[in-house]
């Protein structure tokens, strides 16, 4: 099961819960839209009476609390939104696209997927109609680097942004660790020094588990990711990613150098380097809560508080903070996923919907019911109705880059393949980095 699926089946699990605890309701919408374009319009009345057709992988409650937050934009346009989501997503949705079909927005939560039909030429190029220099008022820089895709006759910008999750998080048992007077890591040397702080008292700094079934890898290669923008340049993240940079280079070989110095010391890693392979990656936060803990931090995005012991109380018995940059050079990136939103026909009335889903404003209902983090630079830390969601909602607003999860974005043959391989027989021993490092690459598609 690859890492996105946990997040959905975790989302799948609460959503319930937030629904009958805050459900969503159409209230006005008044975001300061720019003046003559389809949204502007859109809200004056003028498509009242249309219907825009989306398709996703939002099912069962998922489906229903999308469909609530649209309530408010299609009572105040008159456009009608017909959603319809498939627990077969990836399937369906290529059928219909490349069968002639197409929905008019697709919302697709890995870009790699998206990138397959802006390549072949599908999807609309969203600068014919929004504005650039507009758009930066409402997002970081790196959230239209990562739309901009090539398109068949150049590079187009595939989509929008619309809902996000942080990965860049280290969560720690906030009372034993106040307890021992630790002092939160702002900086990469901070850390190390923390970490061995606490090997000094007796403790174990690091809970960290890389199996999965199928998956096993994946969680290793997130720190991968991690190392990568605090160690090189975005150009290079990207390039990484795209199969130009090989697994080979110095630059990749340094950044699982930095994480095997953490995880392949036995002081460091609860039950010692041999112990990562076979521990499930849901288990291994775990014996953060044991009386003492067993270990005192452990790096994974916010869906992991799902697999946490049951009556734990976020804030009280657990905290988390950012994982910190290494080269101040390369400033505080954040490793994300996400939806976003691709168009696929040209109208004024679907238009209208992409540039709203451009406002921080349309996510406000759904922030506020849980599940939800915005990417938009106008949305509110005053919205989220616990610390959690805020807590990774600041993390990312405050971000000098964002980049998406990389072993996503890369062909399945690597990125769900050999990447997830590779890290796993070089953690476990079986091969030494330079071996795996040419492995990965060779299985890179031509």
């Amino acid at each position: 099961m690859k890492k996105s699926l946990y997040i959905l089946i975790v989302f799948v699990l609460v959503a319930p819960i937030a629904l009958v605890a805050c459900q969503p309701k159409a209230e006005e919408v008044s975001p300061d839209v720019v003046e003559g374009s389809a949204l502007d319009a859109a809200m004056a009345g003028e498509y009242s009476g249309t219907v825009v057709t989306m398709a996703g992988p939002f099912t069962d409650a998922d489906e229903v609390i999308f469909n609530e937050t649209m309530a408010a934009f299609e009572e105040a346009t008159g456009i009608d939104i017909q959603y319809e989501g498939s627990k077969e997503f990836e399937a369906s949705i290529a059928i219909r696209i490349e069968g002639g079909d197409p929905p008019d927005i697709v919302d697709f939560p890995q870009p790699g997927f998206l990138s397959t039909f802006v390549a072949s030429g599908y999807v609309v190029d969203l600068n014919t109609f929004l504005d650039k220099d507009d758009l930066l008022t409402r997002y970081n820089n790196s959230w239209l680097d990562m739309a901009t895709m090539e398109g068949s006759d150049g590079p187009i910008m595939a989509g929008v942004w619309e809902r996000v999750n942080g990965k860049s998080l280290v969560w720690y048992p906030k009372a034993a660790f106040e307890a021992e007077g630790y002092a939160i890591p702002e900086t990469w040397d901070e850390m190390l020094a923390l970490m061995d702080e606490m090997v000094a008292d007796g403790y174990t700094p690091w809970c960290v588990g890389i199996e999965s079934g199928a998956a096993t890898g994946w969680a290793a290669t997130d720190w991968m990711e991690e190392i990568m923008l605090r160690t090189t340049s975005l150009e290079n993240y990207d390039a990484w990613v795209a199969g130009d940079l090989k697994f080979n280079s110095p630059e990749v070989k340094h950044a699982a150098t930095v994480m095997s110095d953490i995880w392949f010391n036995d002081d460091y890693v609860y039950g010692g380097r041999e112990s990562i392979a076979s521990t499930f990656f849901g288990d291994s936060p775990t014996p953060m809560f044991d009386d003492p803990p067993g270990c005192f931090m452990h790096k994974q995005g916010n869906f992991i508080t799902s697999f946490f012991p049951e009556g734990l109380t976020a804030g009280e018995d657990y905290g988390f903070f950012y994982f910190p940059g290494i080269d101040p050079a390369y400033g505080k990136p954040v490793l994300v996923a996400g939806d976003i939103m691709a168009m696929f026909n040209d109208r004024p009335e679907v238009r209208a919907l992409m540039e709203y889903f451009t406002y921080g404003e349309h996510l406000k209902e759904w922030i506020a019911a849980g599940g939800a983090i915005s990417p938009h630079l106008d949305s509110e830390l005053s919205w989220y109705s616990n610390d959690i969601d805020r807590g990774v909602a600041e993390i990312i607003l405050n971000a000098s880059s964002v980049r998406f999860d990389g072993s996503d974005l890369m062909p399945g043959e690597v990125g769900a393949g050999s990447f997830w391989k590779g890290m796993t027989d070089y953690v476990s021993g079986t091969t030494d980095l330079d071996t795996t490092m040419a492995e990965i690459d060779a299985a890179w598609p031509e």
